[in-house]
């Protein structure tokens, strides 16, 4: 049995889930990782290639099923998890009167459901072990309204308050729990959102996924509470949107993510 240390990622096939599992692997840490489609196992390849073990496991995050089994996969391993990152999530654009519930719905239960549900089981098995580190994956939209993504934002701000209130009850029982916020970032999560039109479709306006990625392992490694992924004018955009109305924040957000903008 592998005597390297062992993190689990999940959303992990690519974008900033990917460039996390790649810095966990140089950092000599094995990785079990999961993803929603094949895309899952190429990616772990590439991980065995920096000369670490990796596991790979299909999984709808969507159901409860999805996020058991990935559980159980991983328990079955027999090995003392270190780290895990609860990177899972998505976007839908559109407004609220056009999209369809059932994938608003879908949404939440991949956004937070899927979060609470495996962040329960790691929770508990840090616990029995003594020790830990989570980092859990928000986003900048947790900070402001987000019509033309009306769920997502809610969604994400859930996340940052459930790692904050996480942290606070895990801290004296020597578990971490650090929050990331990342701004948009050329991965292609704005494209499977179906926002290829809007002024997020545009990959010039993104910050690097591998200085985002770069950014959340530090903080995570350095046990702060929550860190803004992204280059200085994203960093100032979090610090501004402490300082700006509600409403302010809804109407510049809604001209970004109109869709047909581009």
């Amino acid at each position: 049995m592998s005597n390297r240390k062992l993190v689990m990622i999940t959303g992990a096939s690519s974008g900033i889930g990917f460039e996390l599992a790649k810095l966990f692997a140089k950092d000599n840490y094995d990785v079990a990782m999961s993803g929603s489609s094949d895309r899952i196992f190429d990616s772990a390849k590439e991980i065995e290639n920096m000369g670490v073990e990796a596991y790979p496991f299909k999984a709808d995050a969507g159901t409860y099923e999805g996020v058991q089994d990935f559980w159980e996969f991983l328990e079955n391993k027999e090995r003392i998890l270190d780290t895990a990152v609860l990177n899972v999530g998505i976007s839908l654009g559109d407004s609220f009167l056009n999209n369809n519930l059932d994938d608003e719905l879908k949404l939440i239960d991949i956004n937070i459901k899927g979060t609470v549900h495996m962040a329960k089981r790691i929770a508990r098995h840090m616990d029995k072990n003594g020790s830990g580190d989570i980092l859990i994956v928000s986003s900048l939209s947790a900070t402001l309204p987000t019509p033309y993504e009306t769920v997502y934002g809610p969604s994400k701000a859930f996340g940052f308050m459930f790692a904050e209130g996480l942290r606070q009850e895990l801290k004296d029982r020597n578990i971490n729990v650090t929050a990331m916020l990342p701004g948009a970032t050329n991965t292609d999560f704005h494209h499977n959102a179906g926002m290829d039109t809007s002024y997020f479709g545009d990959d010039n306006i993104k910050n690097d996924k591998e200085l985002v990625a770069k950014q959340g392992y530090e903080a995570l490694k350095n046990k702060v509470d929550h860190v803004v992924c992204g280059d200085e004018n994203t960093k100032q955009e979090a610090v501004k949107n402490k300082q700006t109305t509600e409403e302010l924040k809804a109407e510049r957000h809604a001209e970004k993510a109109k869709l047909n903008q581009r």
